[in-house]
């Protein structure tokens, strides 16, 4: 896919899914978030930038961690994402925090400009993750940290039956080589890559679990990263994938809807 237009797609897939993505994912994500928060080793008066911050799951808790004498910025390319994340700080009344709409690749922060730099769950979806993970090394301090999770190879992935699902069912892949990083050492080849050293991983096996098919298809159509191609689906086409879909969950399932996770964490010390 065409770099520009899988921005796009990405762009507005995850303006459709912000209103669901909160609901669908919190819990879900919470394992893997909170390993990369203990591997990113926040300290009070940290100056820190969340990359693909979404609506800001991971960029609260850290703005807890650094405290009142520091600052978190969370980066996402989707707006609407933006916006929910913003009217969230303002409801909280958290001051040590903002949020900007801006590319992964593309971050407009000078060089040193961060004690560490944090992306979960967020570096799959970048048409160039290398350069992302190349702007993260240039924006950090001496000494600072870098830390990333990942979805991990697709045959340990339960739900990865998504995208084929959805792409054969519109003109373009919704999600090129997603579990790219995931597999293998990719992603400490890309940290080492960019210039990263003390490179530390960790493989997470867990699962998603839901209380409902509904709530599962859900999840995975309207919260995630296929959601632009499913508004355009017709209502019988949204049968038919979800049908699709939750048959392909059957070997994973255990009598409920359950979806299994590995992923790799790096950072930097």
């Amino acid at each position: 896919m065409d770099s520009n237009l899988q921005r796009r797609v990405q762009r507005y897939g995850w303006d459709k899914a912000a209103p669901f993505y909160e609901r669908s994912w919190l819990a879900q994500l919470e394992p893997a978030q909170s390993t990369l928060l203990d591997f990113a080793g926040l300290k009070p008066n940290d100056c820190v930038l969340d990359v693909a911050c979404g609506t800001g799951l991971v960029t609260f808790r850290a703005a807890a961690l650094v405290g009142g004498g520091g600052q978190v910025i969370g980066t996402d390319l989707s707006e609407q994402m933006v916006m929910e994340a913003r009217a969230a700080a303002a409801a909280r009344g958290i001051t040590n925090i903002r949020f900007e709409r801006m590319d992964a690749e593309e971050l407009k922060f000078a060089d040193g400009s961060f004690d560490a730099v944090l992306c979960a769950l967020g570096l799959m979806y970048v048409p160039d993750p290398e350069k992302a993970v190349r702007e993260a090394h240039r924006l950090l301090r001496l000494g600072g940290r870098a830390t990333a999770a990942v979805w991990g190879q697709r045959s340990k992935c339960g739900w990865a039956e998504i995208f084929p699902i959805v792409g054969a069912r519109v003109q373009s892949d919704v999600c090129p080589m997603f579990f790219r990083l995931g597999t293998g050492q990719a992603l400490q080849h890309a940290f080492a890559a960019a210039g990263f050293r003390n490179i530390a991983t960790r493989r997470l096996d867990t699962r998603l679990h839901y209380d409902s098919a509904d709530q599962a298809c859900e999840a995975a159509f309207a919260g995630g990263p296929v959601g632009l191609a499913y508004t355009r689906f017709s209502d019988e086409t949204k049968a038919d994938a979800r049908k699709e879909y939750l048959a392909s969950l059957e070997p994973v399932n255990a009598g409920a809807i359950l979806h299994r996770r590995a992923g790799a964490i790096l950072h930097q010390s």
